[in-house]
Order: C-alpha cells, then sequence, then structure tokens
C-alpha cells in the first residue's frame, strides 16, 4: 500500500511537471513580444531589447523553464507585469477568497445531494424521486454561467435578497456558492441513489432485516456508510476542482480568487501571472486526485487487501 501511494506520488509530480512544461511552452509560442506589451506601444526599441534582456526572455526556452521551475520550488513566480507584485503575494490573497467560496459551495453541494440522493433512493419511483432526480439532472446540465445569471436575476435583482456582485462580506458568497455548486449537488444526488440502490439489493442487506433491524437502521448503519465510498472521492476531485479556481463564478460575481485572477493575466498577456495561476490550479487538482485515490483505498478494506 505505502509502495503504491509512493508510486501514485511520483506520476502526480511528473503530470505536474509536464503541464508546468506544456504551459509555458504555449506562451512562449503566441507571437509577441511580452516586454512590448509591458512597455506600451510607444516604446522605443532599445528599451523594449532591454526589458527582454532584463526578464530573461532572450535566453532559450528550456533555459528559462528550467530556472522558473527552481524559482518556484523556493516559491518565486516571478513579478506581475501588469500589477508589479510577486505572484506568490497575488496568488496567496486570491485563494483566501477562492477557498472561503470553494467550502460554501461544497457543504452546500454535499448536504443536497447527499439528502436528496437518499430520499430518492427510498422513494424509488415515487413523486420525490422523479422531482429530485429532475432537478439533479437540470443541475448537471444547465451551464455555470445560466444558473448564476438567473440566481442573480431572481434573488439579487427582484428580490434583492443578496448581493449581486462583490464580496465585501459572507453573504457575498451566497450566490457564487449556490450557482458553482449546483451542479455539484447534482452529480453526488445521482451517484448516492444508484449506489444505494445498488447496496440495497445485496444480501447483507436482507439478512439485517431479517435480524430485526428497522428501515432507519439498515439504511443508516450497513446502506449508506457503504453507498458513501465512492460518493466521498467525488467529493474530493469536486473540491479539488472549486479550490483550482472556478472561472466563470468568480467572473460573473465578481469575486477575486485565483480564477478571476487567471482571466486578468490573459487579457493584459501577464506570462508570469498566468503561469502561476495555471501551474497552482493543476497543482491543486493533482493532490485532489491523489487524495481521492487515497481515500477510497483507507476507507475500502477490499482494496487495501488486493494491494
Amino acid at each position: 500500500m505505502v509502495r503504491n501511494a509512493l508510486q501514485r506520488l511520483l506520476q502526480s509530480v511528473l503530470v505536474l511537471l509536464g503541464a508546468a512544461l506544456l504551459v509555458f511552452l504555449m506562451l512562449r509560442i503566441i507571437p509577441g513580444n511580452p516586454a512590448a506589451v509591458l512597455m506600451g506601444e510607444h516604446a522605443d526599441a532599445t528599451v523594449i531589447k532591454r526589458m527582454t534582456e532584463e526578464l530573461g526572455l532572450d535566453q532559450p526556452v528550456l533555459v528559462q523553464f528550467f530556472r522558473y521551475i527552481a524559482d518556484a520550488l523556493r516559491g518565486d513566480f516571478g513579478t506581475s507585469f501588469s500589477l508589479g507584485k510577486p505572484v506568490s503575494e497575488l496568488m496567496a490573497s486570491a485563494f483566501v477568497n477562492t477557498l472561503i467560496l470553494a467550502l460554501f459551495a461544497s457543504a452546500y453541494a454535499w448536504i443536497l445531494g447527499i439528502i436528496s440522493g437518499v430520499i430518492a433512493a427510498v422513494k424509488k419511483n415515487s413523486l420525490p424521486d422523479r422531482l429530485f432526480m429532475g432537478a439533479s439532472l437540470l443541475g448537471v446540465s444547465m451551464p455555470v454561467f445560466m444558473a448564476a445569471m438567473l440566481l442573480q436575476f431572481f434573488l439579487g435583482y427582484q428580490l434583492k435578497w443578496l448581493p449581486i456582485a462583490g464580496t465585501s462580506d459572507w453573504t457575498g458568497f451566497i450566490l457564487p456558492a449556490i450557482a458553482l455548486g449546483w451542479n455539484s449537488a447534482g452529480s453526488v444526488a445521482r451517484l448516492v441513489r444508484s449506489t444505494l440502490l445498488e447496496i440495497l439489493e445485496e444480501d447483507y442487506i436482507d439478512t439485517a432485516r431479517a435480524k430485526g433491524r428497522g428501515q432507519m437502521g439498515v439504511l443508516m448503519v450497513h446502506a449508506l456508510r457503504n453507498a458513501m465510498l465512492p460518493v466521498i472521492t467525488m467529493m474530493a476531485i469536486q473540491l479539488s476542482g472549486m479550490l483550482s479556481g472556478a472561472v466563470i463564478t468568480e467572473t460573473v460575481f465578481s469575486v477575486n480568487g485565483i480564477g478571476r485572477l487567471a482571466v486578468q493575466a490573459i487579457s493584459s498577456r501577464d506570462i508570469p501571472l498566468l503561469q502561476g495561476t495555471v501551474l497552482f490550479s493543476a497543482a491543486i487538482v493533482i493532490i485532489g486526485n491523489y487524495v481521492a485515490d487515497s481515500l477510497y483505498n483507507v476507507l475500502d478494506p477490499r482494496i487495501r487487501k488486493e494491494a
């Protein structure tokens, strides 16, 4: 089991390096000189050349890449071209908002998804089952930007219950959290329902009922505990995706998070900032997948035995 964990860790590191190299090369392929963009269209050619040398953009791409990785390992992701601040400082400040948003969205998605999935499984083929599964299908199918704008219009503009944009206080995170977690809630509900229905057909469930266990005891102690195994791994992956930067949600609701920071970097062609946000997002997703695999191994004794 330890050997498998180390192998997955090595694979994660290699994938992260590959992602960093891919992003680095793609940004260098784009036509134009970032130094010229930084200095403005009326800058003198001599000034642009000197700035290019100072930024190290005149060196071979692989030299630039390995120097960037060496600096990144020390926590130095460079200085933002457009904002003039260290990228690590900008990402740390933005990540606080992304973390709050992701936690709000995850709590909403998981609570709503698990409760809906359990009710739908227990009331199979009934009206509540159809209602919950219809709502979950809508959540999975509806684009995030559409859900965000509908929430802004009805709850923010028409009813004026919550702020439409901005995060001046904690209430500003509620609408973006609902928009971001709506899709995840639908996925969790459908997975809980399908897994729970499958487990309720197992022989040990019939045995528990024959021993006098009540419906609630069978559901909570025997069925739901085993049904949650794949759900927990999905939750870890969902949380990592939210933490990596919800670009659309943060942009629509003007949340100063990692996703919106990446959009700003693209607009201004801020290479250090864009490299930092993409590398950070890739690292979060890879870590999330690694944690999900590890959790499944810890929670399911059958996998530990096979390993």
